[in-house]
């Protein structure tokens, strides 16, 4: 793990991302994020708390109590894999029998609450992202507990809110852009590209600026889109908005990929598909995880190759849980809609059951990858954010799965058991 990089870190402050990091016997305190003061959206400023030290690390893995995480925080379970259910198909709200997970303990509900009742204000009230017939969907989607779940160690709701309205907006995208609320892979790389300016501003002359800037408004994704990031880029420091804006490049790529196939008929091998997976995912979630916590894990920090596959694995592992949570919902949409349970059975010639086990395993397999890497990486490089954001990342990966489960508005599983 040495490297020039790593060594003028561990060395200590040396310039701008590198306060605090020196290794003491007694763990600095992280920095303060920066407050949240948006004049044009009126949102309050984000009070951010002493953040408590991080423990040096001394065990081999992140999860468990032999690893109790921040002091204060909830700690995950131990992993188990649900049993096969007696009477063949779980029960609403089961996890689905054989999934490697750790099971979490409830979100706080009153923050769930006052996180829900906020984001439903900005996106119905702020920006009107959504006419009053999908509101019923809107509030099935649950994105306060999801949120809750998937950041424990936000200092504040306002924190939370960083993460509530990049997610709503990302999916907002996704609905209108691509899927079943008006999608279509017809024509997709150019709102794509014209929603992209809302995350990465165009740089143009002054003749064209006003006609780009009043595209920002011209619907409702760029609307969510604009006004999420604007949000994000006020309590992010630049080094953290270039990186989510990265990642969801990465994320517009997948969906042109998934549309290409969609339009010539083309069901992918399965690595193709996982490969298509490892953009269209869920990375820029967990990669938000430290502007969410009040903190910053350093640039050079972020792109060390080690921490680049454990936030990939990451983010394939839990792109492959809503695969299969959703596998049921999915059977319903017209064609064939590709999943991996789906092009594991197509291009393998199983029966869909059979798709469907595999695509667990497969499951399984990159959980315990992300998991084994992370620990090695920790123990590589103990400086205290580093350990800090692979906790968050790993309880991002916790929480989307706990979301999956508990939410029996959007999902059913199969019966194959």
């Amino acid at each position: 793990m040495s490297s020039p990089a790593i060594e003028r870190i561990l060395r200590g402050p040396a310039g701008l991302g590198t306060a605090g990091l020196q290794l003491r016997p007694e763990a600095p305190q992280t920095p303060e994020a920066p407050e949240v003061e948006v004049p044009e959206l009126a949102t309050p400023e984000v009070e951010v708390p002493e953040v408590p030290a991080v423990p040096a690390l001394s065990v081999p893995a992140l999860h468990g109590p032999a690893l109790p995480g921040l002091a204060g925080l909830p700690v995950p379970g131990p992993a188990v894999a649900a049993e096969v259910p007696s009477g063949g198909k779980p029960r609403a709200g089961d996890p689905i029998p054989g999934l490697y997970h750790h099971p979490v303990a409830e979100p706080d509900p009153a923050r769930v609450e006052a996180l829900s009742l906020r984001i439903k204000a900005w996106a119905i009230d702020e920006i009107e992202l959504y006419p009053p017939e999908w509101e019923k969907d809107f509030d099935g989607f649950s994105t306060g507990r999801y949120m809750v779940a998937c950041h424990p160690d936000a200092p504040s709701v306002d924190h939370l809110m960083l993460a509530a309205r990049l997610m709503v907006a990302e999916n907002a995208v996704d609905d209108c852009y691509c899927e079943d609320l008006g999608g279509s892979p017809v024509g997709l790389g150019s709102r794509l590209l014209l929603a992209h300016t809302a995350l990465d501003p165009l740089h143009t002359t002054p003749e064209y600026r006003p006609a780009w800037e009043a595209s920002l408004s011209a619907d409702p994704p760029r609307r969510a889109y604009h006004s999420a990031m604007r949000y994000f880029t006020q309590a992010s420091t630049p080094s953290q908005a270039d990186r989510f804006r990265h990642d969801m490049a990465r994320l517009h790529l997948g969906y042109l990929a998934e549309a290409a196939w969609d339009q010539t008929d083309h069901v992918p091998e399965v690595w193709e598909y996982l490969a298509m997976r490892q953009f269209n995912n869920f990375r820029p979630c967990p990669t938000i995880t430290d502007t969410v916590g009040g903190y910053e894990l350093p640039a050079e920090l972020h792109a060390l190759p080690a921490m680049q596959r454990v936030i990939a694995l990451a983010g394939n592992a839990t792109t492959i849980v809503n695969d299969l949570y959703s596998y049921t919902k999915e059977l319903s949409s017209p064609g064939l809609h590709l999943n991996l349970p789906v092009v594991v059975s197509e291009r393998e010639g199983v029966s869909r059951k059979e798709g469907y086990l595999k695509a667990v395993e497969v499951h399984n397999d990159l959980m315990r990858a992300f998991e084994a890497e992370a620990a090695a990486l920790a123990v590589a490089c103990p400086v205290p954010t580093l350990v800090r954001f692979l906790r968050g990342v790993a309880a991002w990966v916790d929480g989307n799965h706990y979301w999956h489960q508990t939410n029996t508005y959007r999902y059913t599983l199969p019966d194959f058991w």
